[in-house]
């Protein structure tokens, strides 16, 4: 059986992502989430299913069935929408799933941003509306980090103060939602 890592396209890796997920051959499924509750069980997270690792075993492959499954029986409901209603309902413990959420901490997003540049990994244009907004917040995103790297580079032992530096807003996303979409189809 195969491991498998997924990602939506608008997640930006600032660093290897694979040395901080668990290597723990018990850990089932390793996913992001919109905001990270420290002390919540990983079934009360909030989860996102842009960035995931599953092992490849009976219990995920039974998860993976269910989800999918639900989903192609469901009116309009995205796949995240349907696999936090299927955690809601208890999936994972039925499954006997080992769980674990990734702090944004290391994997961050707009709707959580990283409190420490030194840390964050990824960053995830969640928690927004529209394509020209992801692209217009996530340059803003790469801007920041530029900036962050190079005052690194040039502080004295690499100690640059990550009070110092703050995510630009996500203006964009922001105001993504006062924006009308029309429907596809």
């Amino acid at each position: 059986m195969t491991n498998m890592f997924s990602q939506d396209m608008d997640v930006s890796w600032l660093r290897n992502p694979f040395p901080r997920l668990s290597t723990n051959l018990t850990d089932d499924l390793q996913i992001s989430t919109d905001k990270f509750l420290a002390g919540q069980p990983p079934e009360d997270q909030l989860i996102n299913t842009g960035f995931y690792l599953v092992r490849s075993n009976n219990k995920t492959i039974a998860l993976f069935e269910t989800w999918y499954a639900m989903k192609n029986n469901s009116d309009r409901k995205k796949e995240q929408d349907v696999l936090i209603d299927l955690m809601k309902m208890g999936i994972s413990r039925q499954l006997g799933i080992a769980l674990t959420t990734l702090n944004t901490l290391y994997f961050s997003g707009f709707c959580q941003d990283s409190k420490d540049f030194r840390a964050v990994i990824t960053v995830h244009a969640n928690c927004c509306r529209t394509i020209s907004a992801k692209v217009a917040d996530l340059k803003a995103v790469h801007r920041d980090w530029r900036r962050f790297k190079a005052a690194s580079a040039t502080t004295t032992n690499n100690k640059t103060d990550p009070a110092s530096f703050r995510w630009s807003a996500h203006d964009a996303c922001y105001h993504s939602w006062n924006t009308s979409i029309t429907p596809v189809g």
